[in-house]
């Protein structure tokens, strides 16, 4: 199957359109892809940005009726500890004279 002039005249620039056309999709492929990624380090960045902000405030929710609940807690334990320091020891402490 022979080509004549006149036919190579219109399949010869079709070649060289069809080279560019894929050229230009495999180049818009890859800028989709980079796109993509972006969009995706953008929203994981988000993510962490909105983990960091909800601990920050899951702290801060306490009512009025936890936070005295919590200092009273605060209050016992604090005195609890108190006594134990001020609870005299048998023996550590004391000086013994051993010579006789």
């Amino acid at each position: 199957m022979s080509l004549k002039g006149v036919e190579l005249q219109i399949a010869i620039p079709k070649t060289f359109d069809a080279g560019k056309v894929a050229d230009q999709l495999q180049q818009q492929n890859s800028v989709n892809q980079a796109n993509a990624q972006a969009a995706s380090e953008r929203q994981l960045e988000k993510n962490r940005e909105t983990v960091t902000k909800s601990n920050n405030t899951a702290e801060a929710h306490l009512t009025d009726g936890e936070r005295d609940k919590e200092e009273q807690e605060r209050k016992k334990r604090e005195k609890k500890e108190q006594e134990q320091k001020q609870a005299k020891h048998p023996f550590k402490g004391n000086f013994v004279d051993y010579s006789g």
